[in-house]
């Protein structure tokens, strides 16, 4: 999967509408996904789109994961967002696992201080349990 197929003008322009600190520390947290995907077994290809003007991936090639969203919001400015649908497990998941080196909110995000360096390891982990999070549950 090479990175340029992932590049669509819509997510660059919303990427480009984040004050440049943010941008930084998400286009980092972008890498990180892109990365993730590509070493994790069964999660194929990503897309890149727009979810709520944010900037998402998604496992449509393979069905394997739940999408991921990046946020920041101007009431917040120096805290970036992964989010994932509250309906799934995996915040909760991601809290039991690191309560300690990580913050949440609710069952829908972590909460990252873009002042700070990216949690690399505790990142990927979670990034690769959303790629697989369908994969992953018994089969019904």
């Amino acid at each position: 999967m090479s990175k340029a197929a992932l590049v669509t003008p819509s997510v660059e322009a919303a990427f480009d509408a984040f004050p440049a600190p943010a941008r930084a520390y998400l286009l980092k947290l972008r890498d990180l996904i892109r990365a993730t995907a590509q070493k994790t077994q069964g999660v194929g290809p990503l897309t890149e789109t727009l979810k709520w003007g944010e900037p998402a991936y998604l496992t449509n090639a393979t069905k394997s994961g739940t999408t991921i969203r990046l946020g920041w919001k101007p009431a917040a400015p120096n805290t970036a967002q992964l989010l994932v649908h509250c309906s799934t497990t995996l915040v909760n998941e991601w809290r039991d696992l690191y309560a300690d080196t990580l913050a949440f909110s609710g069952t829908r995000a972590i909460d990252l201080d873009i002042t700070a360096p990216l949690p690399r390891a505790e990142l990927a982990h979670c990034i690769a349990m959303a790629l697989t999070y369908h994969a992953r549950k018994p089969a019904k």
